[in-house]
């Protein structure tokens, strides 16, 4: 098995959000929840994105409080491998 630092061809994050969300662009906050902050429910997400706990950026379909709410896939994709980044240097820190 190669190395995941190797010069092996990588999986781009954002190509496999788009199959999984069928190509939507802006992905809706209940699916970003059940997917991958599985242990929030959507106002607790929507809380720690607004108090800066959770770094991702959160589209509003319009500009009322009310409205719905969701992440561009790109921005899923971003915040995925800054995760998966800190997560490799973690496991490097233990290895060393």
């Amino acid at each position: 098995m190669k190395a995941a630092n190797d010069n092996s061809p990588r999986l781009s994050t954002a190509f496999l959000l788009m199959a999984q969300y069928n190509g939507a662009a802006i992905i809706p906050v209940e699916s970003v929840c059940r997917d991958y902050f599985s242990h929030l429910d959507p106002g607790k997400f929507i809380r720690k994105v607004g108090a800066g706990e959770i770094a991702i950026p959160m589209v509003r379909m319009e500009a009322s409080q009310k409205s719905a709410k969701g992440v561009h896939l790109q921005d899923l994709a971003d915040y995925l491998d800054s995760r998966r980044a800190a997560a490799l240097r973690e496991c490097r820190g233990l290895a060393s």
